[in-house]
């Protein structure tokens, strides 16, 4: 009687380990990576910048087959792709009418529904993440994810004119902080209304798990201008605001957050 009931305890124990570790692996492999979930390509400005000031491009300069103005639809699709999407690798690739017609499937999916599971992704056979198959097949994933225009006439853009408050910015802190805790990812608006020093779509996915400096928090963020490495923006308690990481396109600094494609309307 002790032996058998020993070996089901043992059984037991054996399982919940199992399912353990199994849970911990399927929440690793549902963590956002930049190396994997982003695109290979970039959304082009549509002005010139010097330090972060903006300037008028050269006629020269401006190419008639720019990819500009999609910042919303690139952090949109980022998050459609990792919360709906499968990759199979081993697969022969689809032909460019099949892949089209994958990706706009895709795209339907609301951007704000819970992740789909594994048996009932869309799959995109010949590569191994959005990375590859962005790098590989450009053209025709830009042509497919969506049209940029409709983000300059969303209804929520209103939001900065109206809740541009620090009550709202330490409102949104919390909810972003949330968001995260809850392992799902969050698509900003940017902007410096009315200044415009930055008027941009984001999708930040980590908060990083230390600071240096109380009451400042730190987030990896992917700008889909900046295919090449993570950026980063920082929410200070001292001051209730976020600011932004500096680079070329941006003079870095203060900013205002709204979050986007977080529910219907938004």
């Amino acid at each position: 009687m002790l032996g058998n009931w020993g070996k089901s305890v043992g059984a037991w124990w054996l399982g919940a380990f199992a399912a353990v570790a199994f849970a911990r692996a399927d929440v690793a492999a549902a963590e956002f990576r930049f190396d994997r979930d982003t695109f290979a390509f970039a959304n082009q400005t549509v002005f010139e910048y010097h330090e972060g000031h903006a300037s008028l491009r050269k006629s020269s300069a401006t190419k008639k087959d720019a990819y500009n103005r999609h910042c919303f639809v690139m952090s949109r699709t980022a998050a459609q792709f990792k919360k709906f999407a499968r990759f199979e690798a081993r697969s022969a690739p689809l032909d460019d009418a099949l892949l089209a017609a994958r990706i706009r499937a895709l795209t339907r999916h609301a951007a704000w529904a819970e992740p789909l599971p594994e048996n009932q992704r869309i799959v995109f056979p010949g590569y191994k993440d959005l990375k590859e198959m962005s790098k590989a097949r450009r053209e025709l994933v830009q042509l497919n994810i969506g049209h940029g225009w409709p983000s300059y006439f969303r209804i929520s853009n209103a939001r900065m004119m109206f809740q541009d408050g620090t009550g709202y910015q330490e409102k949104t802190h919390t909810r972003l902080n949330a968001v995260l805790a809850r392992g799902k990812l969050f698509v900003a608006f940017l902007t410096t209304y009315p200044r415009f020093t930055i008027n941009h779509s984001v999708l930040i996915y980590k908060l990083k798990s230390s600071s240096p400096n109380p009451g400042v928090d730190r987030y990896l963020v992917y700008d889909p201008n900046h295919p090449e490495l993570p950026r980063e923006l920082t929410w200070s308690a001292h001051d209730r605001a976020f600011s932004y990481q500096k680079d070329w396109d941006f003079v870095g600094g203060f900013v205002r957050i709204y979050q986007v494609y977080g529910e219907p309307l938004q």
